[in-house]
């Protein structure tokens, strides 16, 4: 006699299914976060793989059930996770999600709409343009017609933006900082375009003056990257400024504000961004300082008919006579056919939390870099790189080599005790810290003080 199939996540008796389901992974969560005890498990890679590699063969010729699969393995996840929601966790731009944004992730995952034809997501392609026109309009305030587009990240934003001037202008030059994130040069391999252009910058930002000498020497259509939030340091480039420089020369202007975008729902620091919206496209991502569950990205357009260079028809997702008669046409808003409901958990957070809310929880985590750069400076054996400019704070031990640097981060890590970064400023290397966390304390951050000066004294 054949097995029942297993139940489904969807249809009316779907959330009968999932409830004990969801009792069995939050249990499991929690398990295993008990047994890491801290940001990240002890040991290294090498305990780390040990551990998995306990959990035996991945596919077993029977299966163990619902409740001891989920049971084993999200546990064994949690208990060897880096939990960025720990405030010792502050390597990278790596946030901790809200549990809201999570919650809405499981009713995407749940119904499971794919946003390549109407026919497939019809609530959730509607939700998606109500989201991304308030989003674009966020960045573009002033223009008539903006649009934007839901990516998977700064990378794919990037790369659309140089594919959009690249249908729209012909073959083009790119020219970036050498602050400037690597999906630029990942982007021009991709689309068949020369070397990005790269300019110096020794301050960490952009410099007008070099800019301008830069596409002095360049003929033809030319686009310029700027950045609102480096990776390395979190700076900003002098926007206003680079923007003149483009528009004397005619060159586009592109802004890559995955980091710093989300500045634009605080009335505080909202003013950082100055110029923005004379980008002809900008990338941002809510999975930085937007707290989402990857992947949360976004590209905003100033114009939505640039956007008409993604077109294409497949018969069986977007025949002519269907979109005459007003089906949707999805194929258009992505290079990726297949594609989850990202917009869902946006929409959720966006709703819940408006606009203030958001504010609120950037101006949190800029107050908190604020707070560790001001640990730093009281600290007698430890250096600060500089002021922050958003969330991330690089120090170093006063007088380490790069070697005495670099060993102090991974013993944080090979103990499970903290998650730092690592970055190169002034020919140097320093221990990064990339606070995203809005409940971290500034005990919490003299903590990673005390473990950073005990690990440098040993």
């Amino acid at each position: 006699m054949r097995a029942e199939p297993p139940p489904l996540a969807g249809g009316p008796p779907g959330p009968d299914a999932l409830g004990p389901l969801l009792d069995t992974v939050l249990d499991a969560l929690r398990a295993g976060a008990e047994e890491r005890g801290g940001p990240l498990p002890a040991g290294g890679p090498e305990a780390v793989a040990r551990r998995v590699g306990a959990l035996g063969t991945a596919l077993p010729e029977t299966g163990t059930g619902s409740h001891e699969a989920l049971t084993t393995i999200v546990r064994a996840l949690a208990a060897g996770a880096a939990d960025p929601a720990h405030p010792l966790c502050a390597a990278h731009l790596h946030t901790p999600p809200l549990a809201l944004a999570a919650a809405a992730d499981l009713a995407a995952s749940a119904l499971n709409p794919s946003m390549d034809s109407w026919d497939q997501a019809p609530a959730a392609s509607a939700l998606e343009a109500q989201v991304t026109a308030a989003l674009a309009t966020e960045v573009y305030p002033d223009a008539a017609a903006p649009d934007a587009l839901v990516t998977t990240g700064g990378t794919e934003s990037n790369q659309l933006a140089l594919l959009l001037a690249r249908e729209r202008l012909g073959p083009i030059r790119t020219v970036v900082g050498a602050n400037a994130h690597h999906s630029f040069r990942r982007a021009a391999w991709l689309l068949g375009l020369p070397e990005p252009v790269v300019v110096p910058t020794p301050s960490g930002t952009l410099d007008p003056a070099a800019l301008h000498e830069a596409l002095t020497t360049l003929t033809g259509p030319v686009v310029v990257a700027v950045t609102a939030g480096t990776t390395d340091e979190g700076l900003i480039d002098p926007i206003p400024d680079l923007a003149d420089v483009c528009a004397a020369h005619d060159a586009e202007l592109h802004i890559d504000a995955a980091y710093g975008g989300p500045l634009l729902f605080s009335r505080t620091h909202r003013p950082l961004l100055d110029g923005l919206t004379r980008a002809r496209t900008v990338t941002i991502d809510l999975h930085k300082l937007g707290w989402q569950p990857a992947a949360a990205g976004l590209l905003a357009v100033r114009e939505a008919a640039d956007l008409t260079a993604l077109g294409h028809t497949a018969d069986y997702l977007n025949a002519d006579d269907d979109t005459e008669a007003g089906l949707p046409d999805l194929l258009g808003r992505s290079l990726r056919t297949t594609r989850r409901p990202d917009v869902l958990k946006t929409a959720v957070t966006l709703r819940a939390l408006g606009r203030t809310g958001l504010g609120t929880l950037v101006d949190a985590c800029m107050d908190r870099a604020r707070d560790l750069a001001d640990l730093v400076e009281k600290a007698p054996t430890l250096d600060l790189r500089a002021r922050p400019t958003l969330t991330t704070v690089l120090f170093r031990p006063s007088g380490a080599d790069d070697g005495t640097v670099a060993a102090i981060r991974r013993t944080l890590l090979a103990e499970g005790r903290a998650v730092l970064g690592r970055a190169e400023a002034d020919g140097r290397l320093w221990l990064k810290a990339t606070l995203l966390n809005p409940h971290a304390t500034p005990g919490d951050l003299a903590q990673l003080i005390t473990l950073v000066e005990g690990s440098a004294q040993r």
